[in-house]
């Protein structure tokens, strides 16, 4: 089993965004926000069977109508406050319950794919299992949801395509910071990185590699956005090399902490759009940065004392 059906749910989704967006007319660039959905949506549907030069055009295509102000949101469309109140009250905490199934269930149903087979092979290829959990236990709290509130599907598609207007362009960033992270890797960023960085730190000092990794993979987390496309570069330019082949590292230790070293850099960028830019969106706040300023002390705090354990545990 592989990751199509996910694919084609995701660009059905993304593909009746799109139809509903161009035909909102209070929007004020719905053809070019209809445009934007489309194309992501056709990624998601076609990019098994189209080149990488046809992907790569629809990825600058996508950047370029996000980046001349083309993806924008019509008006807000929700049931009335007097409603959504009496509704509050009658579900209450009972509200919570299909998000917090959602990290439930997938555990479960991972321990479940872990041990299904067909045939004598594994129903779904073990590097995949996570995501084929994840994506069942969403279509459960879907279900959940709609239960719990007397909905529809069709009121859940409607919400789901309001939250993609909502995170507007900001949605896509981590897939492309993904993508440029292993690009980066491939073309051999990381050895330029550790000549770099043996050329201006003492590289015999454990404590100056140690620092360079984690304060590398901070630093390199919010010019990417992404922790996990800082790491492969991080990691073959300062980590391996250094702290493991020239030092000694326990490698497993190593990599953990460096990947909480690059979340403490997730705190404090605004690349981090998801996390950082679109909260900040959603709550309407006046301070689009206000989300980062909130969280700052604690990424920094936390920072050091990576430095700290990555410096105890990972010679030990």
């Amino acid at each position: 089993m592989t990751l199509l059906p996910i694919y084609l749910a995701i660009g059905a989704l993304l593909a009746g965004a799109a139809w509903h967006v161009s035909r909102d007319p209070g929007n004020p660039r719905r053809k070019a926000s209809g445009a934007f959905w489309g194309l992501l949506a056709l990624l998601f549907l076609a990019g098994d069977v189209m080149g990488p030069h046809a992907a790569g055009a629809i990825a600058v295509a996508l950047a370029l109508l996000a980046g001349s102000g083309g993806v924008t949101r019509g008006p807000r469309q929700e049931d009335p406050a007097a409603e959504r109140v009496a509704s509050a009250a009658r579900l209450g905490h009972r509200l919570f319950g299909p998000a917090l199934a959602i990290p439930a269930a997938t555990v479960l149903l991972l321990l479940v794919l872990r041990n299904a087979t067909w045939n004598g092979r594994p129903l779904v290829e073990p590097q995949i299992q996570t995501l084929w959990a994840l994506a069942l236990a969403c279509a459960l709290a879907v279900t959940a949801a709609a239960a719990l509130t007397r909905r529809g599907p069709g009121d859940a598609v409607h919400a789901a395509r309001e939250l993609l207007e909502a995170m507007s362009w900001a949605c896509v960033l981590p897939l492309m910071l993904a993508a440029l992270g292993a690009v980066f890797a491939v073309s051999g960023v990381g050895d330029l990185l550790a000549r770099g960085v043996s050329a201006v730190i003492p590289v015999e000092s454990r404590l100056a590699c140690v620092i360079a990794y984690a304060v590398g993979m901070a630093l390199f987390t919010m010019l990417m956005g992404n922790a996990f496309a800082a790491f492969p570069v991080m990691t073959a330019g300062i980590g391996l090399p250094l702290l493991v082949k020239m030092h000694g590292a326990e490698p497993a230790s190593m990599a953990a902490i460096g990947m909480l070293s690059g979340y403490c850099g997730t705190l404090l960028t605004p690349m981090a759009a998801n996390f950082n830019i679109v909260p900040a969106a959603l709550l309407e706040l006046k301070d689009p940065h206000a989300v980062i300023r909130a969280q700052a002390p604690t990424g920094l705090a936390l920072l050091g004392v990576n430095v700290v354990l990555m410096y105890v545990i990972v010679f030990r």
